[in-house]
């Protein structure tokens, strides 16, 4: 959702017409849900939830070709689901895959809204948390105390942080400072959306990369390597939406 007011855009993934105009109506009587497409096979909803545009999958598990647990499991960028199904078996399998909720038929109105309900405060969180990185991105800057004094750093000079032991360095344009601080604690501070951790112990300007080959990144100069348990992470982040091909 773009901020905190608009609906939770959510698409219907279920083979059983009636359970699906079923789940429509919930929707439709839910006054902060909005269905935005609904399907009768996991396939066939692929093409629109790869646009990013859908917040909510209200999904069956059972059903033909592709289970709904496997079809989520298989998409790169998955949203939040709630799992509905006849078969309360598959409840372990489905939070395992973080699901926010996990309804048995028949769904009663009231279970169903306390699962959209659910659905809601998660994302009023994560908008609370993106509002808390734009106001830390805000700042612009902060200091460290480094060659005996207290230096001021700001958020767009940092080329990427580099954990040493007990120390941390911040590479900048300028010149690298060494301070006494823990790695965590810069990473905490500094805007997810602008720093990118690729290995556990360096944390980097996604504006300043230059260039990726294999595992080495390349800020002028400078080299910072992306490790293979970051790498899946590291490529996802830098590229969405910004990887132009054929």
């Amino acid at each position: 959702m773009d901020n905190g007011s608009a609906n939770i855009r959510c698409v219907i993934i279920e083979d059983e017409p009636v359970a699906r105009k079923g789940l429509r109506e919930y929707v439709e009587d839910v006054e902060f849900l909005e269905c935005t497409g609904e399907f009768d096979s996991p396939l066939k909803a692929a093409s629109l939830i790869s646009t990013g545009e859908t917040d909510l999958l209200l999904m069956d598990i059972e059903m033909p070709k592709i289970t709904g647990i496997d079809f989520f499991k298989s998409l790169s960028h998955a949203p939040p689901v709630i799992f509905i199904t006849a078969y309360p078996q598959y409840a372990l399998a489905g939070f395992e895959v973080n699901a926010l909720d996990y309804l048995v038929k028949p769904v009663s109105f009231n279970r169903f809204l306390k699962a959209a309900m659910k659905a809601r405060e998660y994302y009023e969180l994560r908008q609370q948390n993106k509002a808390q990185q734009v106001a830390a991105a805000g700042e612009e800057y902060f200091f460290i105390k480094a060659d005996n004094k207290l230096i001021k750093i700001a958020h767009d000079d940092i080329l990427y942080a580099e954990a040493l032991q007990n120390y941390v360095a911040i590479q900048t344009k300028q010149k690298k400072y060494i301070s006494y601080l823990t790695f965590k604690a810069v990473e905490e501070y500094l805007p997810a959306a602008c720093f990118i951790k690729t290995h556990k112990s360096f944390l980097v300007a996604a504006n300043k990369i230059d260039s990726i080959d294999g595992n080495d990144i390349s800020i002028g100069n400078y080299h910072v390597p992306i490790s293979r348990n970051f790498k899946e992470e590291v490529m996802e982040k830098l590229l969405k939406g910004k990887f132009l091909k054929r």
